[in-house]
């Protein structure tokens, strides 16, 4: 036995080398590196990532593009119709008024007729104002229209 080799036994004590906590593998000689392995997932069939965006998909008419303007189109076409509704319905219920009372078309507001008062300056004030809302609520429909195109 050499005095440098460790020996096994109750009372040896020998320094750990560094060769010891090296890892190599068993069968694999040393000048050669291990064989690659390739990890791939169970799910290969899964969805991908988008390619295109729905600005290309319109631009170039397909039928998602085409699902996303009419989507678009039915949302202002919805509006449209509701602020339709709501002046038909306030200047329509305004001749059954004055039908239902007649007393009110003989009223004078500064020498002027009640009826004539209530069909110019109210009908008026009421167009503007559903004409505002209206747009309002239209650049809010385009303005969440662009947020999806963007992506936002």
């Amino acid at each position: 036995m050499t005095p440098d080799a460790p020996q096994d036994g109750p009372g040896a004590t020998a320094a750990p080398s560094a060769s010891a906590h090296a890892f190599t593998p068993p069968s694999a000689p040393s000048s050669a590196p291990p064989a690659r392995v390739r990890v791939t997932s169970p799910r290969t069939a899964a969805a991908r990532t988008r390619a295109t965006s729905i600005a290309s998909e319109i631009d170039e008419q397909t039928p998602l593009g085409g699902v996303y303007i009419t989507s678009l189109m039915r949302s202002q076409l919805r509006l449209a119709l509701g602020v339709a509704a709501v002046l038909a319905a306030t200047l329509g219920a305004l001749p059954i008024l004055l039908h239902a009372w007649p007393g009110i078309g003989r009223v004078d507001v500064l020498g002027v007729p009640l009826p004539w008062i209530l069909l110019t300056l109210v009908a008026f004030a009421e167009i503007i104002g559903l004409g505002r809302v209206y747009v309002r609520l239209a650049e809010r429909n385009e303005e969440s229209f662009s947020d999806l195109l963007d992506g936002r």
